[in-house]
């Protein structure tokens, strides 16, 4: 089984496309023979980008650079690609940035992720998703979240709550989809493990880390099955590991223990038990 939309006929719009998932994936569609569209704010890497994809296949290549916080960009990537290509089947919303956050912190990265993790994925689905539906074609919206969104642990609350709202809000576009009538667009939350990417900082890929075309291919494994949530795994947590964690996580609402009982001293006992179970 394949997904309807992965066809050498369909336009492929992927944000954040210029490197690590979003190139990997990329790639992979240019092998389909898709036309591609990709918007990154990564100026330098566009052009080499393009070359990439048109040499595995793309059957053509539209690159932007803009910033996916910024509504009215999307609006004008929309409509070049809509008068080039005469549509979009398959939208990413992939772009997304890190750094360090507090809760009672400077605003500015709260400001920065939210505007990308979040609205820039709200946007582009905003933007996209209505003419993707009157086009009666076969499709797909995927957004890019993360475990983080879902366990929420200590360090990074401003990265976590853009990614926890991002699952919220597409779990609800799911819902939406599959409930209007004639609509053929599905809805995916695309859950990555840890990835080697230029997100992470590191010289070399660890060990533990699985490569951005291994989490390529496990995503488009999972869309053919027509999963949802595709929870990946790395060379070191695999998704049994991931179930536990989310359940644990889940259980603290649950058992009304301490938000992030996890990481709580009183329960570190508890949480390695429940884990060797």
């Amino acid at each position: 089984m394949t997904h309807s939309a992965f066809t050498s006929a369909s336009v492929a719009v992927i944000t954040g496309g210029a490197s690590g998932i979003g190139l990997a994936v990329a790639t992979r569609f240019a092998r389909m023979g898709m036309r591609l569209v990709i918007a990154d704010q990564a100026t330098d890497s566009l052009a080499p980008t393009e070359a990439v994809l048109r040499g595995a296949g793309a059957k053509d290549v539209l690159v932007a650079d803009l910033d996916v916080s910024d509504r009215v960009q999307l609006q004008t990537l929309e409509a070049e690609v809509a008068e080039r290509f005469g549509g979009t089947d398959i939208l990413l919303n992939n772009a997304g940035v890190g750094g360090r956050s507090s809760t009672t912190g400077a605003k500015e990265p709260w400001e920065r992720m939210l505007g990308v993790n979040l609205w820039g994925a709200i946007h582009g689905t905003q933007v996209f998703a209505p003419n993707m539906m009157s086009r009666g074609r076969p499709g797909a919206i995927i957004n890019t979240g993360s475990k983080q969104g879902i366990t929420t642990p200590p360090g990074n609350p401003a990265y976590n709550v853009s990614k926890a709202a991002l699952k919220g809000y597409t779990e609800a576009l799911a819902h939406e989809l599959r409930t209007t009538p004639g609509n053929q667009i599905t809805a995916h939350l695309l859950i990555p493990g840890f990835v080697y990417t230029g997100m992470i900082s590191a010289p070399e890929k660890p060990a533990s880390a699985w490569t951005a075309d291994q989490t390529a291919a496990y995503f488009i494994e999972s869309m053919d099955k027509g999963d949802f949530y595709i929870l990946c795994p790395d060379n070191d947590v695999t998704r049994e590991i991931d179930q536990k964690r989310i359940a644990w996580a889940a259980g603290d609402l649950i058992e009304n223990r301490p938000p992030l009982s996890r990481w709580h001293p009183d329960y570190k006992n508890a949480f390695a038990d429940f884990m060797k179970a």
